[in-house]
């Protein structure tokens, strides 16, 4: 198959949402559709459940939330997907803003009953700013929830994108009949015996046909004619061009815990998803068509197989093929590299690939040479743009709790810094560390990995601290008079940029008045 055939098959894209509205049940039923997995798992675990595919890390199975990006690819009717199932939790938020950067494409999931939540906003936010083509999954329709028309108006209003159903609720909660697909024209019923076989649809394409009644009953075929009026009416058709520039949502309606509306959903998305796009360099705009190959590393995970001690890193490729065991440049290295097991990924799964192409996320063994951002090419220099880590919200210091494993703590502190878990800052009047986060749970995970995966206990200490920012300025005089009155306040980051942390929002902008000179940015990528 050529290099352009095998990018046009491919569709790479995330499923994000807030908290609990379904995402990781979503990704496991999209993979069981997909014939990747025979059982799907469960999020919430117990000892006689399988867990989720997508949740392998022992703190996801204990909590029962995603707390890492993980990357899943399968087969489906000649398409070759690549799902990237994000943590929904707001602490974790930085970690879904990066994976952001390599798809081309996103799933949002919304609770039927909850509707647009806090977290879906923001990222409804960060999908707007790159002009993210977005398909949005109603779930949870097997449980009591808002009216179809409400839900839909309140997505418009609070995602400000406009939307067009492709599929349509037959009532909710217990009385919930099933799917009518409006893509495709048939009927999905709801048997709700068993959860996990799958059904075949129902040929419908005349939804006037009496024998709508001998489905889903008299009532029901009559409201359904009813909303589907309205539908056609309140609604314009779908447009595909609209939707690839990010600006029309095409809307599904189900319940990803039966199987309801997850085939209709994943059939139509291979169909208008886009294949993989260009990307935007510092020097200049890389197409995916380019012979030459180029990718960019938007994720750091140590620790995958506890038994190895290994770190992946993830590498969205971008143009070109990559191939097994050739040299590459690390560009901000400046060195040749080869890579003689590449990986393609199944959540913690890995099998060895000889080749990948545009879209696909390949994972690389590191011992330490990559760190977010990296690009890898033929021999270009280039640098990917969009990929920062954002300025800390929460500090606390961080101590050793066992004098005997301050190597195993350093070690681990330095790998859990390199995958972006969170932030360290070493003061310089005091030389102590500093860890700052964006959520408070980002602590706990961070305390518990560096126990379970290096055996190494910390223990924290109540820093107050408002912000962190860094500083550049073209004025040295001011910007060292300014380290010398503020010495205590600051820090170096692990790349040895100057970090002024801020104690008071009014420290911050009395420094930002006073030393006019001094550019302090919120994110690193300045």
């Amino acid at each position: 198959m050529s290099l352009q055939d095998e990018i046009k098959r491919r569709r790479t894209f995330a499923i994000i949402s807030h908290p609990d509205a379904g995402k990781t049940t979503l990704t496991e039923k999209l993979l069981l559709f997909g014939g990747a997995i025979h059982v799907a798992g469960a999020v919430k675990s117990n000892k006689i459940k399988k867990t989720a595919m997508s949740d392998f890390m022992e703190i996801e199975k204990q909590r029962g939330i995603s707390v890492s990006t993980s990357v899943m690819g399968f087969e489906y009717k000649g398409k070759k997907i690549n799902i990237l199932d994000t943590p929904g939790h707001e602490d974790f938020a930085e970690d879904t803003y990066r994976t952001l950067t390599a798809v081309d494409s996103v799933i949002i999931v919304i609770d039927s009953a909850k509707g647009v939540e806090t977290q879906t906003r923001r990222l409804m936010d960060v999908c707007r700013m790159r002009s993210t083509p977005v398909m949005i999954f109603v779930n949870k329709l097997d449980r009591p929830g808002k009216d179809p028309f409400e839900l839909l108006d309140e997505i418009q209003e609070e995602l400000k994108i406009h939307v067009r159903p492709l599929s349509w609720p037959i009532s909710n909660g217990s009385t919930f009949k099933g799917v009518y697909n409006i893509y495709e024209k048939n009927l999905n019923l709801f048997e709700g015996a068993d959860k996990t076989t799958i059904e075949e649809a129902i040929e419908f394409k005349d939804i006037e046909n009496p024998e709508l009644e001998n489905y889903i009953g008299e009532k029901y075929a009559k409201t359904l004619r009813e909303e589907l009026e309205l539908v056609e009416g309140v609604y314009e058709p779908f447009d595909h061009e609209l939707y690839s520039e990010g600006h029309l949502a095409p809307v599904f309606f189900g319940s990803a815990l039966n199987n309801f509306g997850v085939r209709e959903l994943l059939d139509c998305f291979i169909e208008i998803a886009p294949s993989p796009k260009g990307f935007t360099t510092v020097e200049r705009s890389v197409d995916p068509y380019e012979q030459k190959f180029t990718g960019f590393v938007f994720k750091i995970h140590a620790n995958m197989d506890p038994n190895h001690r290994d770190r992946i890193a993830f590498v969205r490729i971008c143009s070109g093929t990559f191939m097994r065991n050739t040299n590459y440049l690390h560009v901000r290295q400046g060195k040749q590299m080869k890579f003689s097991s590449p990986t393609a990924f199944m959540a913690d799964k890995k099998s060895i690939i000889d080749e990948a192409f545009p879209g696909d996320v390949i994972g690389l063994h590191d011992t330490g040479n990559f760190k977010i951002g990296d690009t890898l090419t033929e021999g270009e220099i280039l640098h990917f743009k969009g990929i920062p880590s954002f300025s800390p919200e929460l500090f606390k210091y961080v101590e050793n709790a066992d004098p005997l494993k301050s190597k195993q703590l350093a070690k681990g502190l330095e790998q859990l810094m390199d995958e972006g878990v969170a932030q360290l800052f070493i003061n310089k009047s005091n030389g102590r560390k500093i860890i700052g986060t964006v959520g408070a749970l980002q602590f706990e995970v961070l305390q518990h990995r560096l126990l379970h995966e290096y055996g190494a206990s910390c223990r924290y200490e109540p820093i107050n601290l408002y912000k962190a920012c860094w500083m550049v300025s073209s004025n040295n005089a001011q910007l060292e008079d300014f380290k010398k009155r503020k010495y205590q306040y600051i820090a170096e980051d692990k790349y040895g940029r100057d970090v002024f942390l801020a104690d008071s929002s009014y420290a911050l902008s009395m420094a930002q008045e006073k030393f006019p000179d001094i550019k302090f940015h919120f994110t690193s990528e300045f």
